[in-house]
């Protein structure tokens, strides 16, 4: 039985490619699209679990107080 969790994804256009990163795990990937770069994240973190040492995975998810807010600054 597959056990499922939740993780964030981030996006970012550059240039003519997306790249999407989980910063619980710093873990990164591309795409051509941003559901391209999507979908690869989702692959590199599962290669991750299928590869990383359950030592390397505590010690990368002990590191998960990651806050994503939107702030509001005056500009010009």
């Amino acid at each position: 039985m597959r056990n499922f969790r939740q993780f964030t994804g981030i996006i970012e256009q550059e240039g003519d490619a997306y790249v999407s990163l989980c910063p619980e795990l710093d873990i990164a990937s591309q795409g051509d699209t941003v559901e391209g770069a999507r979908n690869n994240l989702i692959e590199a973190l599962e290669l991750f679990f299928e590869a990383a040492s359950p030592t390397e995975i505590e010690q990368r998810l002990q590191n998960n107080n990651i806050f994503i807010t939107q702030v509001e600054v005056a500009v010009g």
